[in-house]
């Protein structure tokens, strides 16, 4: 193996691209260097996805409170840094309403914490009569800037106290998918 040793590398004439090695090529950056872009430091991770978790659930649950209960639907990731996101992708499914003139709400949380109201009228058809939806989705990027175990789950209301919602209807699937986003 040879080794090169510059300072700068300038196009022959002109200016335009200049290419560095050739297809199937691999170019590696030694840990801890960094590529620069006239003073602009560009991370040598380039927004890879560090590692992806997934989990689903098919329980139905059913309740008639307007205080949020959980769905059941949840998982856990451990970021590897604290710039990290997490990119929060969740279909809901079987989400609707049993009776009465009530809606499904729908929330995203970090641990308990609120960080996503992603529906807020799900099943809601101004009457008395069941109204099923389907399913309510949502993709969101987060930033929880710690490197300890995350659990992100969505937890459900009904927005009439005494009127069932419910969600995963009929053991439909839910799921949910955390990506790490590497800063």
């Amino acid at each position: 193996m040879s080794t090169l040793k510059v300072d700068t590398i300038l196009k022959r004439t002109g200016t335009g691209t200049i290419t560095v090695g050739q297809s199937g090529d691999t170019i590696t950056i030694p840990s801890g260097a960094t590529l620069s872009n006239q003073g602009t430091t560009v991370p040598t991770a380039f927004g890879k996805i560090g590692q992806v978790i997934n989990a689903i659930n098919n329980t139905e649950v059913v309740s008639s409170s307007s205080t949020y209960v959980t769905t059941g639907l949840n998982t856990n990731i451990t970021p590897t840094a604290t710039s990290s996101k997490v990119l929060v992708i969740v279909t809901q499914a079987g989400v609707g309403k049993n009776s009465s003139n009530t809606k499904c709400n729908l929330k995203l949380q970090r641990g308990t914490t609120d960080i996503h109201q992603f529906d807020s009228d799900a099943g809601y058809n101004a009457g008395s009569a069941s109204n099923y939806v389907g399913s309510s989705s949502v993709c969101y990027l987060d930033s929880p800037s710690t490197t300890s175990e995350t659990n992100y789950r969505t937890v459900f209301a009904s927005s009439a106290d005494s009127s069932n919602v419910s969600v995963n209807t009929n053991s439909s699937d839910s799921t949910i998918t955390l990506m790490e986003v590497l800063a």
